[in-house]
């Protein structure tokens, strides 16, 4: 799986050289954005998840000034951001307003959904505050049960290798 990700990703040597990422300095150019350790991947899931559920825009933008501070997997975190892209925002856009609307004990609102501007500035009032209370519990759960499983998936697979690793070496 990893030399699929990497045969795909681009190489940090022409980042470097990009004349549009220059402005970044250093910053692009810093390994642990690139290495697919367990400590960075994990991580660059978790947090993905956990923007991938935040109702803003320029989510992907989120991830990569977190990444820079926080050191971890870039592509897989701008990955995990797309969880949520056109097809999949209105079904989790609407799950969200529910447990949002249930989280505050506010009865959801009996409206029809019309995908215009004009019906979304009109109705924010209403769903606003219930969206983005759903949206940040799911992020945060998103966000600390990625993290947990794909450290539990890890680690499993490591502990599997050394046994599979053990069994072979007493069988030979």
């Amino acid at each position: 799986m990893l030399q699929f990700l990497r045969r795909y990703l681009p190489d940090p040597h022409e980042l470097r050289q990009h004349r549009h990422l220059r402005f970044l300095g250093d910053r692009l150019h810093d390994p642990w954005l690139w290495h697919f350790n367990r400590r960075s991947t994990v991580r660059g899931l978790a947090v993905g998840a956990f923007y991938a559920f935040v109702p803003f825009p320029w989510q992907m933008l989120l991830v990569v000034f977190t990444a820079f501070w926080l050191r971890f997997n870039l592509p897989i975190g701008i990955a995990m951001v797309w969880i949520t892209n056109p097809l999949t925002m209105p079904p989790i856009a609407f799950v969200n307003y529910q447990f949002g609307a249930w989280l505050l004990q506010k009865p959801a609102g009996d409206w029809t959904f019309e995908p215009s501007l004009d019906w979304l500035l009109e109705r924010f009032g209403d769903i606003g505050l219930p969206l983005l209370v759903g949206s940040m519990a799911t992020a945060v759960v998103a966000g600390i049960a990625t993290f947990a499983i794909a450290h539990l998936f890890w680690r499993w697979r490591i502990i599997n290798r050394f046994r599979r690793r053990r069994a072979f070496a007493s069988a030979a």
